[in-house]
């Protein structure tokens, strides 16, 4: 489902408070989402992630029921199965986990100081909230952020941080460069050239790469997703990236609204450098250091506030 969310996110187009080209859509019918599936895995893919752009699933029964379908269907096909459907309450988490969910995508998008500069309709708790829901449901968390926000280095650290002091670290860390769109108030902010702009979707290669790089050592375990802004990057910065840490990609024509490279330029791309999917439902390898006892991989603790 597109269009139409009431929060105020400054850097979404699907606001119902930003004059911007989504125009709200209704939820798609089931089968419409499972024909989308199976050509997804046709061409490759062995995660199959779909998102619905409201704050909550709150009392939505028919929807949920039609989404509950969707994984069910999804999840007989031998793909993974992510969603992202806002904040969920435990009951909700549960009924997903029985209909074969195998994550739960749910970013904290920056630090918790930052935060409040980014959005004010949901607070860090909130999320921090519902990504515990999910996991103890047994479902998968996915969770990461955004460059370019207008954050500091600091900002940056501070999310990673977040992230690695959980109970368990999140089985998969999206890494999103901002795609700036017209009629949000970041997107506008970077177009104005009498405003500045203070960072904002000021993010080169390098920087994701320091974010990716930091991300795999923390949480070395975890599945380092290179996600929003690709287009903006060339095939020998994708390379850098994956080179520090990244072992996945969000794959498709669009990524939520905003432009993401076509199936078959990301099929060239993996041909060229040489990369294989993992199969479905199959964990990390073990890296040859920690086999070879160089590397001991311990957990980390979460703190009682799960936050800095």
């Amino acid at each position: 489902k597109t269009g139409g969310c009431t929060e105020d996110c400054s850097y979404c187009s699907q606001s119902t408070r930003h004059k911007t080209f989504v125009k709200p859509t209704p939820t798609m019918k089931v089968q419409e989402v499972l024909e989308a599936a199976k050509r997804a895995k046709d061409a490759g893919s062995t995660r199959f992630c779909m998102g619905a752009a409201w704050r909550e699933l709150g009392n939505k029964k028919n929807a949920f029921n039609h989404i509950l379908d969707m994984v069910k269907g999804v999840n007989g096909m031998g793909l993974e199965v992510c969603c992202t459907l806002g904040m969920l309450n435990a009951e909700q988490a549960r009924q997903l986990k029985d209909a074969g969910l195998t994550a739960y995508n749910h970013n904290l998008d920056t630090s918790p100081e930052h935060y409040p500069k980014v959005i004010t309709t949901r607070t860090y708790e909130d999320r921090l909230e519902t990504i515990a829901n999910v996991r103890d449901a047994g479902i998968s968390v996915c969770c990461g952020g955004i460059l370019g926000l207008g954050e500091k280095d600091t900002d940056r650290v501070g999310l990673l941080h977040v992230l690695a002091t959980l109970p368990e670290h999140p089985e998969s860390v999206p890494i999103n460069a901002l795609v700036a769109v017209e009629g949000t108030p970041l997107g506008d902010a970077d177009a104005d050239d009498d405003t500045e702009s203070d960072g904002i979707a000021d993010v080169d290669a390098f920087d994701m790469a320091r974010m990716i790089a930091t991300a795999r050592i923390v949480m070395p375990r975890t599945m380092v997703r290179l996600s929003a802004g690709r287009l903006t990057f060339s095939d020998a910065e994708q390379f850098l990236m994956f080179q520090a840490g990244a072992n996945s990609i969000f794959n498709g024509d669009k990524l939520l609204t905003t432009d993401n490279p076509a199936f078959d330029a990301d099929t060239a791309l993996f041909q060229k450098l040489g990369f294989v999917g993992k199969p479905a439902h199959a964990g990390p390898r073990v890296a040859p250091t920690e086999v070879t006892g160089e590397v001991e991989i311990t957990q980390v603790k979460g703190m009682e506030q799960q936050y800095a």
